[in-house]
C-alpha cells in the first residue's frame, strides 16, 4: 500500500545535537544558528508601512443594527503605520510608561490591534486582558488582581460591555478610552481622538528609544494554579521568537501570508504568535468571531467558506468541529483546502480519530493530506519552542528545539522535566521577584513544568513527545504513580467524539478514576427532545451504554492499576474560568477543577454518585 502524499512543506529543522551530563541530565540544541533578527518589532511594521503601503494588514466583519456580522472592515499596512504613530504622540503626551502602561479591556478587534501598535511605537507596554475576567466573572477577582498588579494609566474598553467592570476595578484617575458608545457615569475619552493626534518628531524618537530590552508588553498567565503572573515581554524576546518560528516553519516567509484565526490576543498563542507573525511577514489576518463553541463556531465555518488561509491555527476542539463539517460541506472543503500549507494546533491533546477525519476529507478534496504541525511552548517561551520534524506527525509528538533555544532535560520523580534557556525566554515577572527567582535553575533555565520523553529512543532527531505536566501526576495510595497527560489523552481517543476533556481522580486512592465533560455531540446518543437537559442526556440509558463499552475497552489495553480507569462519571456543569477551570485557549486545568469538585471525587471514589460508570469483568481486563 503506498504511504499517504502531503502536500509539499519544508521543515527548517531536522536534527539535533545532544550532550549528555551528569545525573542523567541532556543538553539538547538545533543543528542550526538563529539568524539575525530585528532589534525592535516596530522595525517591521514601519518597513510593511513603506513597502507595501496598500496591502491589507488586518481585517474583520462589521456589525449591523440587528447585531449580525456584515461585509470585512480592512485597514491597510500604510492606515496601521500611521495610526499606530498618531496613537503613540497621544501615549507620549500622557507621559505614559512601564510604570503606567495601557490596559486593553476588548476582544480581538482593530481598534485593540492599532492601540498595541501604537504602544509598541512609543515604547509604552500594554497589558491585553482576558475579556472573561470583564464579561463573565462575577466577582472580578482576577481583573481586580491585573489592575494591581500593572496600575495602568489608560484603561482602553472596546464597548460599553465593559462598563461594570470599569467601575468595579479602575479608579476615577485613570483615563478611560473607549471604542464604541459610551460609559454611564463616567467621562471616557473616545479611541477616534486619539488616533488622530497631530504627530510630531518625538515619536520617532520614542520608537529609536525602545531596544531589545524594552517591555513590550505584560501578559498575564491563565492562572491555572494561582493568580495570574504578568510574563514581561521585550522586543529581544518577541523579536527572536519569530525569526525562531520561521527558520523552523519556512512556509511562513513562503509568499503572502493569510491567517483566519480567532485565538484571543491576550493569549500567548493568539497574540504572540499569530499577531507577531502578521506583523513580522506583512501578512494578512482575518479577525474570526467564531470560537469553537457551539454557538459560535457556525461564524468560523463562514468565514473558512469565505476566505483561504495559507496556514491556519486553531486548538483541539476547533479542528473536531471542522472535521466534521468538512464531512458535508463542499465549499468548506474547497476553501479551507485551496492553498493551506499547514495546519498547526496546541492548547490540549488532539484526539487521533479526528486527525483521520481531517486525512480523509482532504484526500478526497485534493487527493493528499495536509500536515498538522504541533510543538511545544508556553507564555514565558513567547510562545515557540519546541516544533516537529517531518509530516508524518501523531497525537502527542512534539519535536526538537527550534535555532537558538537550549532544552536542558532533567529527570524529576520517574519523569522528565523539559528547561528552556535562549533569547526568547522572558526576563521573569512583573513586579514578583520571587515567582521570577523560582521559575530559574541555578544554570538559568526556565523551568517549564511540562514532561517529555523521546518518540524514538532509536532515532532522537525526531525529538520529543509531551509526557504531561509534572506537577499533575500524582500516586495512589499504593504508591504507584499515575502518569495524568497520557492517560487522558488514551481516555479522549476512546471516547471520541464526544469527550471533550477529561479529569484523572485518585490522589491517595486505591484507584484511578475519570471525570469526563462532554461534548454537545452527546445528545445526539441520547434520543431525547431538544429541550431535555443535558443532565437528562447524560443519565440516559444509551449515553450510559455508550461510555460503559468506552470503559470496558480501556480496561481491556490496560496494563495496571495506574492506567486502569476503575470508575468514571459524566460531568453536566462545563468548567468555569472563574474558579480557574479552563484557560483563556480552552484547556482543562485538573488541580483547579480537582479543587473546586472535592465532593464529586468524594462521592465518586466511595460509590455515592449515581451513574458512576465501572468496567465490566473480562478475561483480557487487567487486574
Amino acid at each position: 500500500m503506498n504511504a499517504p502524499q502531503f502536500r509539499p512543506l519544508t521543515f527548517g529543522v531536522q536534527r539535533i545535537k545532544l550532550q549528555e551530563a551528569q545525573k542523567g541530565v541532556q543538553y539538547l540544541q538545533a543543528d542550526q544558528d538563529l539568524q539575525a533578527y530585528p532589534e525592535r518589532m516596530s522595525d517591521r511594521l514601519r518597513h510593511w508601512g513603506a513597502t507595501v503601503p496598500d496591502r491589507t494588514f488586518m481585517a474583520r466583519r462589521t456589525r449591523l443594527a440587528d447585531g449580525s456580522l456584515g461585509p470585512w472592515r480592512e485597514v491597510s499596512y500604510a492606515q496601521a503605520w500611521s495610526t499606530a504613530c498618531a496613537i503613540a504622540q497621544g501615549l507620549i503626551d500622557r507621559g505614559l510608561s512601564a510604570e503606567r502602561p495601557v490596559a486593553i479591556l476588548s476582544e480581538n478587534d482593530l481598534e485593540h490591534a492599532l492601540l498595541a501598535l501604537g504602544c509598541l511605537v512609543a515604547g509604552v507596554p500594554f497589558v491585553p486582558v482576558s475579556p472573561p475576567y470583564s464579561l463573565i466573572s462575577q466577582d472580578y477577582d482576577k481583573l481586580k488582581h491585573v489592575m494591581r498588579v500593572s496600575t495602568p494609566g489608560l484603561v482602553f474598553a472596546a464597548d460599553a460591555r465593559y462598563g461594570a467592570a470599569i467601575s468595579a476595578c479602575v479608579g476615577p484617575d485613570v483615563e478611560v478610552l473607549i471604542g464604541q458608545g459610551a460609559l454611564k457615569e463616567r467621562a471616557c475619552t473616545d479611541f477616534c481622538a486619539l488616533s488622530a493626534t497631530p504627530v510630531t518628531p518625538a515619536v520617532e524618537a520614542a520608537r529609536l528609544a525602545t531596544g531589545p530590552e524594552t517591555s513590550v508588553k505584560f501578559l498575564f498567565t491563565s492562572g491555572s494554579t494561582k493568580l495570574p503572573k504578568a510574563v514581561i515581554n521585550t522586543n529581544r524576546m518577541w523579536c527572536a521568537n519569530q525569526q525562531q518560528m520561521s527558520q523552523s516553519m519556512p512556509v511562513l516567509a513562503d509568499g503572502d501570508l493569510v491567517l483566519v484565526d480567532w485565538l484571543p490576543w491576550n493569549h500567548t498563542f493568539g497574540g504572540n504568535h499569530n499577531f507577531g507573525m502578521v506583523v513580522f511577514h506583512g501578512g494578512t489576518l482575518y479577525i474570526d468571531d467564531g470560537k469553537p463553541t457551539p454557538a459560535l463556531m457556525h461564524e468560523t465555518l463562514r468565514n473558512l467558506r469565505e476566505i483561504s488561509p495559507t496556514v491556519y491555527f486553531n486548538v483541539p476542539t476547533g479542528f473536531e468541529a471542522i472535521a466534521q463539517a468538512m464531512k458535508t460541506d463542499d465549499l468548506l472543503r474547497k476553501t479551507l483546502l485551496a492553498r493551506v500549507k499547514m495546519f498547526f494546533y496546541a492548547g490540549a491533546a488532539l484526539a487521533q480519530p479526528i486527525w483521520d477525519s481531517l486525512y480523509e476529507s482532504q484526500e478526497r478534496e485534493i487527493g493528499e493530506r495536509i500536515v498538522m504541525g504541533t510543538g511545544l511552548g508556553m507564555t514565558e517561551s513567547g510562545p515557540f519552542g519546541i516544533f516537529v520534524t517531518n509530516p508524518h506527525v501523531r497525537a502527542g509528538d512534539l519535536g526538537v528545539p527550534t535555532p537558538g533555544l537550549e532544552l536542558k532535560l532533567v529527570p524529576i520523580e520517574g519523569k522528565v522535566e523539559v528547561r528552556y534557556r535562549g533569547p526568547n525566554i522572558t526576563p521573569g515577572y512583573w513586579r514578583q521577584p520571587e515567582q521570577t527567582a523560582e521559575s530559574f535553575d541555578e544554570e538559568g533555565f526556565f523551568r517549564t513544568g511540562d514532561a517529555v520523553r523521546w518518540i524514538d529512543e532509536g532515532n532522537r532527531h525526531l525529538g520529543l513527545k509531551f509526557d504531561g505536566r509534572i506537577a499533575e501526576d500524582f500516586k495512589l495510595a499504593t504508591g504507584t504513580f499515575v502518569s495524568v497527560g497520557p492517560l487522558r489523552a488514551r481516555i479522549i481517543a476512546a471516547g471520541a467524539p464526544y469527550i471533550q476533556d477529561v479529569v484523572i481522580t485518585g490522589l491517595n486512592m486505591k484507584e484511578v478514576g475519570a471525570m469526563v465533560f462532554p461534548t454537545p455531540a452527546v445528545r445526539t446518543l441520547s434520543g431525547l427532545p431538544a429541550h431535555a437537559s443535558l443532565a437528562e442526556v447524560l443519565h440516559s440509558q444509551p449515553v450510559l451504554d455508550h461510555f460503559q463499552g468506552v470503559v470496558n475497552r480501556l480496561a481491556t489495553t490496560s496494563t495496571g492499576s495506574a492506567n486502569r480507569v476503575a470508575r468514571l462519571c459524566l460531568l453536566a456543569e462545563p468548567p468555569t474560568i472563574d474558579r480557574g477551570e479552563i484557560t483563556d485557549k480552552g484547556s482543562i486545568n485538573q488541580r483547579a477543577v480537582l479543587s473546586h469538585r472535592a465532593n464529586i471525587v468524594a462521592a465518586l471514589h466511595e460509590g455515592r454518585l449515581p451513574a458512576t460508570i465501572l468496567p465490566q469483568p473480562t478475561d483480557k481486563a487487567s487486574p
